[in-house]
């Protein structure tokens, strides 16, 4: 009986070690935002997945300067966008949509930057054991555009 009982802990401690493995072999999950000029942490982001395409919403705003503080108040707009997004909430808009798995990245789909208003493709590669995630925005080739690094935060 007390075999019977350690293989099934030994089990369920393998089985939980590949869910937690499972997680992180995937964009999907709450990252940290850091931006490419400044360092610093911009925003939360979760990215979803649906049909087999990954979505990523903006979950919070954070470190706002004093003038985008004084602009926009804590919660900013998306001043510069077209369209339906025009003027709304930055926090709770989709940012990233239509991306799909290729091989060992994750791309297809477009990606939109709040501060200027414009829409690039993007390409997404999971690093450090999936706690890091390279998101790359670019125009017409991959070679060019520019990338941030997104920390996995579960």
């Amino acid at each position: 009986m007390k075999s019977l009982f350690r293989f099934a802990i030994a089990t369920g401690l393998l089985l939980g070690a590949g869910t937690a493995f499972a997680a992180n072999d995937t964009p999907v999950g709450t990252w940290k935002q850091i931006d490419d000029v400044s360092g610093k942490a911009k925003s939360i982001i979760e990215i979803t997945e649906s049909n087999g395409q990954l979505q990523a919403k903006v979950i919070k705003v954070l470190n706002l300067s004093p003038e985008e503080i004084a602009r926009d108040g804590e919660h900013p707009i998306c001043r510069k966008c077209d369209g339906e997004r025009k003027d709304k909430p930055i926090e709770g808009m989709t940012i990233m949509w239509g991306v799909s798995k290729d091989d060992d990245v994750w791309d297809g789909g477009k990606i939109l930057d709040p501060k200027n208003g414009k829409i690039y493709k993007v390409k997404l590669t999971l690093n450090n054991g999936g706690q890091k995630l390279d998101v790359h925005g670019y125009i017409g080739f991959a070679l060019l555009g520019r990338s941030q690094i997104w920390e996995r935060q579960e």
